[in-house]
This record gives C-alpha cells, sequence and structure tokens, in this order.
C-alpha cells in the first residue's frame, strides 16, 4: 500500500476575526453566556449541526459567511467583548494563594481522572464521574487554584445510544477528530510533538500529549492511537471502559504511569497529586520508581515520600466499580517493576490488598490508592460512612468510625448548568455575586427577592423548550427507526409543555431502579392521565454495553410509553449526553432519584436541577440525605430504612413514591391562585435554590478540597522534603522500626476504680501497663475507649480519652492513666488501646497499627 503522507488544514479566518481562534480554544467558553451567544450568531444550524464544537463550525463554515460577518459591525463589538472577557479571566486570580503565606511555595496541583465530561464537543466521559470532574477544573479555574489534570483521550470515546424497533440499546462508536476537538497537540521548541514512552511486558508504548485549555487549567490527554505504536497498544486509548480485563490494567497503566512521565516531560512539578477514582492508581508506583531513580531513595523511603504528596477520591460503593487484578495479572505486568525498586511481588502486592499475606486475594487498585495517600475521601457523607464500612479490612483492629477515610460532599458547577434565561434573572436580583461566589450562602439569600410571577414564567419558558427538545429528538429517532409516517408526525404533539414534567436520567445500572415508577402499572397511568391533571415523564440515559438487564429496563420502559393514551405522556430521549443533560436539570418541574441506598455515593444531576429550580423527588442517598435537611426543598422517599428483602424494598418504596406524587407533588403543582401561579410550588422552588445552590457548588467543593487537603498537604509534604529529606527519612526509620517492634507490644495489666453505682458527672480511673519493647511512652499513645454496649457486648459510637504516661517501670513497661468522665447513664463499657504515634504522620492510623487490651 502506498505511503500515506498527512497535513493539517486549518480555518482560514479574515483578519478581524482572528481572536475567534483563541476563543474556540478555551473552553471557558462553554460557561460564559455572551461567548456562547457569540459563537451561536455565527450559523445557528451549523452550530448544532457541530454538537457546539467551535473549532469544527470553523472549519465547516463558509468562507462568504466569515467575510460577512467580518464587515458586521455589531458581531465585530460582540467578538472584541468576549475577547476582552477572556483576556481577563485569564489574567486574573480570585483565589488568596497570591498573597496568603499559608500556602506553601510552588503550591500546584495534579488532578488524575480516566474521564472528564467538561463539554459535549469533547466526548471522552460516560456519565457523573466525568461529568463531576469536567466541573471541578471548570471551578479550580474560576477560582483561580493552580491545577494541571491528566487524563487519557479516547478515539471512539464513550458508545453512542441508539434504540431498535424493540426499543433495545444499540451501541455505535463514532472516531473523535482530535483536530476538529477544541483541543491542541503538544509541542516541543523544535515543533516536534512531545511523546512519552511507557513500559509494556511486549514493548514499550508511546503516547503523544494533547492540550485542552480549560479556562486557566490545562487538562493533558494521551494518545496511543498513531502509527509508530503497535496496532494492538494502538487500542489503549480507544475506547472509554472498553474490551476486558486485560485492556482495563493496561489503560490504568497508561494513565497512572503514563499522566507521571507525561508531567515529568512537560516539566510540571505539583505538590500534590489528586486521584479522582482508582483507575489512576498506578501513579503512585511510577513516582515510588521515579524518586527512586532521581534520589538516594529505598523502597519504604520513597513509599513514604509518594504518600505524603497523594490524596484519593472513591466515587462508587459498587463493587464492580472498583477495579481488581489478578496475581498473575499483576506479575505479567510488573515483573520488571519489581526488579527495578528491588522489592518482591509479594511486596507490591500486598499494597493492593486488604488482607496483605493473603495470597489468593486479587490486587485492587482502590486499595494501592487507599494506602498510599495521605487523605482519602468519599463523595457524600454517608458515602463516607459506606467507604469505611468497605475498606475497613485496610485497617485490621480499628473501629468503623475511625477508618480514616472522610467525606467532601460533591459539587456541581453553577454556571455552566443554569438556564441562560434564569441567569438573565440571578444577573438583575442577586447581582454578579452568584457567578463570582456561587458557595456563599449570602449570595443567595436574596432569591425571595425576585417576583414569583417572573420566576415561574421563566421556568415556564425552560419547560416550554425541554418539550420543544423532547420533540425534535422523538421525532430523529422515529425516523431512525423507520417508524411509520403517521407516528412520526404524532411525535410533533408529544408532551405537554404545561404539564407537570418530571425528568429521570442517568446511568441505567440495575440498582438506580429507573423503572421503580413502573412496579404498579394501572396506578401510574392514572396518575400521568388525569385530564385536569396531567403528569409527565422524560426519561434518559444509557446501559453499559454488557449490561443486559439494564438494556432491559429502558426496553420495558420504551414499551410501556407505547400502551394506548401514554405516548403523550413518557418520552424516551437516546444518547443521553451533556447536552441533553443541561435541557433536562433546565426545564424540568421534578427531578426523580430512586437509586437502592445505600449505592448511590452522591449523585449531582439532582444538584443541577435545583439550581435551576427543580424540586428533587429522592431515595434519601449520597447527597440528597444532606440536602432534604436544609428545608421545604423536595421529598424523601421513605427515610432511608434498611431492608433484607429488595422485592419487598422496591414495593415499599414504588408505594411512597405515588402517595408523593398524588397526594404531594401534583396538586401543589397545579393549586394556582390570580394570573395562574403556583404560590406554595414556587415558594419551594425559591427555597431549593436558596438551600442548595451554596453548600452544593463546586467552588465549595474545591475550595474544601483545599482548605482540608492541599495546602496542609503540600506544605506537609515541602517539610518533609526540606534539608535533604531529613525529617521523611526520620520518620521512615521510626515507622520500620515501629514494624519491627509492635508484635511484641502488648498490655502487662488494665485496672481501674469502683465500676459500679458511680454517680453522674464522676470520673472512672483507669491506669494500664504496657510493655514498648525497643519503643518509648514518646512512640505511642495509650487510650482508652469507651462507649454503649451493644447486645453483642461491643462498644458502639466509641469515645476515646487520652492517657498519660506517669512511670516507667520495668523491662520498658510504662504506666499509663486517665480517666473517664460518667456523662451518661445506663451501662456503659470500656477498654484500652495503643498506637503509634509521631507528629509527622499524615493521619493518626497511617501505620495500620492497633494493640488492644
Amino acid at each position: 500500500m502506498a505511503r500515506i503522507s498527512t497535513y493539517t488544514v486549518v480555518p482560514k479566518l479574515p483578519r478581524k476575526l482572528a481572536a475567534l481562534t483563541t476563543i474556540s480554544n478555551n473552553l471557558w467558553w462553554c460557561w460564559d453566556p455572551e461567548a456562547i451567544e457569540l459563537l451561536y450568531r455565527m450559523d445557528r444550524d451549523l452550530w448544532d449541526e457541530t454538537n457546539q464544537n467551535p473549532k469544527r463550525m470553523l472549519g465547516q463554515i463558509s468562507q462568504e459567511r466569515l467575510e460577512e460577518l467580518a464587515r458586521d459591525d455589531s458581531f465585530l463589538a460582540h467578538l472584541k467583548r468576549v475577547a476582552e472577557s477572556l483576556d481577563q479571566y485569564m489574567q486574573g486570580s480570585t483565589w488568596r494563594h497570591d498573597k496568603d503565606p499559608k500556602v506553601p511555595k510552588g503550591f500546584r496541583v495534579a488532578y488524575l481522572s480516566a474521564e472528564f465530561g467538561l463539554h459535549e464537543s469533547v466526548s471522552i466521559y460516560s456519565g457523573g464521574l466525568g461529568v463531576l470532574a469536567g466541573d471541578y477544573l471548570k471551578a479550580a479555574s474560576d477560582v483561580g487554584i493552580p491545577m494541571v489534570a491528566i487524563g487519557l483521550l479516547y478515539r471512539e470515546g464513550y458508545f453512542r445510544q441508539y434504540l431498535n424497533a424493540d426499543g433495545w440499546q444499540q451501541e455505535q462508536y463514532p472516531e473523535n477528530d482530535f483536530y476538529r476537538m477544541p483541543i491542541e497537540i503538544v509541542r516541543d521548541k523544535t515543533g516536534e510533538p512531545v511523546i512519552i514512552e511507557v513500559d509494556y511486558p511486549e514493548r514499550p508504548v508511546k503516547a503523544r500529549i494533547w492540550k485542552c485549555q480549560v479556562g486557566r487549567v490545562p487538562l493533558y490527554l494521551l494518545d496511543c492511537d498513531f502509527p509508530e505504536n503497535h496496532e494492538n497498544d494502538r487500542e489503549i486509548t480507544g475506547q472509554l471502559y472498553g474490551g476486558d480485563r486485560d485492556m482495563r490494567i493496561r489503560q490504568e497503566i497508561m494513565l497512572g504511569m503514563g499522566g507521571i512521565r507525561a508531567l515529568r516531560a512537560l516539566r510540571i512539578q505539583p505538590t500534590t497529586y489528586h486521584m479522582n477514582e482508582g483507575h489512576s492508581a498506578f501513579m503512585t508506583v511510577e513516582r515510588i520508581r521515579d524518586l527512586m531513580r532521581r534520589e538516594p531513595l529505598n523502597f519504604d523511603q520513597a513509599v513514604d515520600a509518594v504518600r505524603a504528596g497523594s490524596m484519593f477520591t472513591s466515587h462508587t460503593p459498587v463493587p464492580a466499580g472498583n477495579d481488581m487484578f489478578e496475581p498473575s495479572m499483576m506479575q505479567r505486568y510488573f515483573s520488571q517493576y519489581v526488579k527495578d525498586v528491588g522489592i518482591t511481588m509479594d511486596q507490591l502486592l500486598a499494597l493492593g490488598r486488604q488482607t496483605p499475606h493473603d495470597r489468593h486475594e486479587p490486587f485492587c487498585v482502590t486499595v494501592l490508592a487507599l494506602k498510599l495517600s495521605v487523605a482519602s475521601n468519599g463523595v457524600s457523607q454517608l458515602h463516607g460512612q459506606v467507604a469505611r464500612d468497605m475498606w475497613t479490612r485496610t485497617w485490621p483492629g480499628l473501629p468503623k468510625d475511625e477508618v480514616p477515610i472522610t467525606a467532601i460532599t460533591n459539587g456541581v458547577h453553577t454556571r455552566f448548568w443554569i438556564s441562560r434565561d434564569l441567569a438573565g434573572l440571578y444577573d438583575r436580583y442577586l447581582g454578579p455575586a452568584w457567578v463570582l461566589n456561587p458557595h456563599e450562602q449570602a449570595t443567595w439569600d436574596r432569591i425571595d427577592e425576585i417576583p414569583d410571577t417572573e420566576l415561574w414564567r421563566t421556568h415556564e419558558r425552560r419547560r416550554e423548550r425541554l418539550v420543544n427538545f423532547a420533540r425534535r429528538r422523538l421525532s430523529k429517532q422515529l425516523r431512525h427507526r423507520g417508524a411509520p409516517y403517521g407516528e412520526i408526525v404524532a411525535s410533533a404533539e408529544a408532551l405537554d409543555p404545561e404539564a407537570l414534567t418530571i425528568g429521570f436520567a442517568r446511568r441505567f445500572a440495575t440498582y438506580k431502579r429507573a423503572n421503580l415508577f413502573l412496579l404498579d402499572p394501572e396506578r401510574i397511568k392514572r396518575i400521568l392521565t388525569q385530564e385536569s391533571r396531567p403528569v409527565q415523564f422524560i426519561i434518559a440515559g444509557k446501559a453499559h454495553p454488557a449490561d443486559t438487564q439494564g438494556k432491559e429496563i429502558i426496553r420495558n420502559i420504551v414499551h410501556f410509553a407505547r400502551e394506548p393514551g401514554l405516548r403523550s405522556h413518557i418520552v424516551f430521549i437516546e444518547d443521553y449526553d451533556i447536552n441533553v443533560a443541561r435541557y433536562m436539570v433546565q426545564g424540568v418541574d421534578c427531578w426523580l432519584n430512586t437509586p437502592r441506598r445505600p449505592m448511590e455515593a452522591s449523585g449531582t444531576s439532582g444538584m443541577k436541577a435545583a439550581a435551576n429550580g427543580a424540586l428533587n423527588i429522592s431515595i434519601p442517598d449520597g447527597w440528597w440525605c444532606e440536602a432534604e435537611k436544609l428545608g421545604e426543598n423536595g421529598w424523601s422517599i421513605g427515610r432511608g430504612e434498611t431492608y433484607d428483602n429488595t422485592n419487598e424494598q422496591d414495593v415499599v418504596e414504588s408505594e411512597t413514591l405515588y402517595e408523593i406524587l398524588e397526594k404531594e407533588s401534583v396538586p401543589m403543582f397545579y393549586k394556582r391562585t390570580a394570573g395562574g401561579v403556583p404560590r406554595e410550588w414556587v415558594r419551594r422552588m425559591k427555597t431549593a435554590i436558596r438551600t442548595i445552590c451554596p453548600r452544593f457548588s463546586s467552588n465549595r467543593m474545591l475550595l474544601e478540597y483545599a482548605e482540608r487537603f492541599y495546602i496542609p498537604f503540600s506544605k506537609r509534604r515541602n517539610d518533609l522534603r526540606a534539608n535533604d529529606r531529613v525529617r521523611a527519612l526520620a520518620l521512615t526509620a521510626w515507622k520500620q522500626k515501629v514494624q519491627r517492634c509492635w508484635s511484641k507490644v502488648h498490655f502487662a495489666g488494665v485496672e481501674s476504680g469502683p465500676m459500679e453505682g458511680l454517680p453522674f458527672g464522676s470520673h472512672l480511673q483507669v491506669t494500664a501497663e504496657v510493655c514498648l519493647d525497643e519503643l518509648t511512652s514518646d512512640d505511642v499513645v495509650v487510650e482508652i475507649y469507651y462507649g454503649d454496649i451493644d447486645r453483642r457486648d461491643q462498644i458502639s459510637n466509641g469515645k476515646t480519652v487520652a492517657t498519660e504516661c506517669t512511670k516507667k517501670l520495668h523491662d520498658n513497661v510504662y504506666r499509663f492513666e486517665g480517666a473517664i468522665l460518667c456523662d451518661k447513664t445506663g451501662q456503659q463499657g470500656f477498654t484500652v488501646r495503643v498506637i503509634p504515634s509521631h507528629e509527622d504522620l499524615g493521619h493518626r492510623h497511617e501505620t495500620g497499627l492497633i494493640t488492644w487490651a
């Protein structure tokens, strides 16, 4: 076959339109309404046809239209305003790191994620995890926190969905055209592409680096799909979540280990590395090897150094979402690695096992991330509890509530998800604060200043736009399926722009129970088809290509929607993406969420809907457990009860959903005052906006990460690295001593004062004698652990009281004394424990060691 030479063609823009190139190459435009309007007015039909991709649109728009725009003074003035806004945005910084001495020198965060949902024109995301990562980068850009992100650039991204005539999900995998996406390949000073190499068993694999500029934050994406790689290796960045387990580990090696090599090639030196889910966990082992090559560190010292600068966020309580690899697979991919760092394969496998010496336990990247991070968190308060329960074996002997996994609840990028209509309303009544400080409560306390009628009319316009959008999509879907002409014509009348509209859109995993509302078909039919109070559902979402149960749920919904009298009340929108999500969260009256608790880690779609004034109807799971307590901003399906029988749970919770619709939501929506405004409904809309917007803002989320993790841990890392790592090396040596001695640490005796009939407010004195082997009292903390006694004679809801070393006895036995305040009546219990203690530990349970009396 003839050799093909490639060349690249770029749009020929008139000189007056040159700024369009800069604007189209920075995704800042996608959350700036005036920039979106500028691009939209260039060619409205082409804007929609190109999936709102400005770079692609510039490559397809006619030269005649460009010349026409170059002569349009109104357009040129608009272009100048947007270009100046972008320039001011890029030059400015709203965060305090410019002047705050608490922020360490060189502070920079590296954020690694397998997917980023930034905008529909950058198709490298599948669902909530990616969209959260996209909102995170937008917030980092707005706040001004120095951040760099790392991901993979998938040739086919995630699949595109369509349904066949029977309603069964089909998948398409159209290729991304990188040269027509808002990304650019990274080149060195000579103009050549920057290329890294990652070692695999068969051969090294090369990766190009592309940059997607997200406001002030650069996102670097690794791409293996080019001719210099073997055909099989090009598939590493072929599909998001495609392929088998072997492909998964190959992708995660490229993301984690390749990501670190990319940062090194770009000469970027972060102070904190943030793993967004376990897919990027192999970045820790690459950093260990890199440190050992560059500095005279042994493996244990490098582990401690890497841990000091790493943190991890878990996003799923579903076991299948935590990737595990068999020891044989790890042997295949990491046999050379263990030789490079001078350890055994068992030592490496132990880092990814909850029970390190269990040779049958697979290697879990989540466990690796937990063990090699100074801080770990779930993405809602409930998820933090669930994660502590899931991973408690990683810290044997530790009470579940002390497992070092905390929680930072997710948030959403308000400006990106707010409709333009509502944004105008916020501008008038809330001022610029809702854009600049969306996380501050005072910003949203002014929501009551918006007249009820004005808010309601704005919302009605959004609902009408959603209905029109759904009709267009439905018509397109029917034509694609070859539906009868009459059915296509009838689609123009589907849905009612004035009816109560409920949205449900998410992955069709079975635990999300998208079909819960169908459990009693006749009852839901009655709810939907009341002549004076109609209700309608707009539904969207994808099932994983291998999830036949999820596909069956979609099929059942589609078949139900075809029943007589229901076609105008239920619409399923195919190919759920960010564009569909925007229309839905901006236009629905209620947002429905029905996961089987506690399997929803957080959920962010309801936050986006609430920011647009929608009321949530949700199982109290994930974020909603926190939101529902803030005021009358929606309805909860149950009170978070647990069930042994899932069928019983489905029946009870579906009945509760019907009750909410029949007795509360529907009557309230249709109870109108003069002028046709549902005053009570609007009051709840305002409550939802006031209570949910600040608390669940991505700015709040990002600042919480910065204040709790990024800044203190970057400072600690820098302190440990100072003076040739003298403190870090001392800490590692101390840990090794503790590990060596700990098996001999034990209690020689525990005594207390009288334990019956203690008066309320008195103290129970406790004395413990502890043998510490070669350790001293300065190496440990001895605590009294006390609390209520449950029916298994175990302490529940335990509290701790520190003791004081009062005397060294003989043979390294030390006496510790303390007292319990008797501030609660009834039967209580106590025990005593000893844990290692050092001022430079990242958290008190970092060693994973504990001995109980």
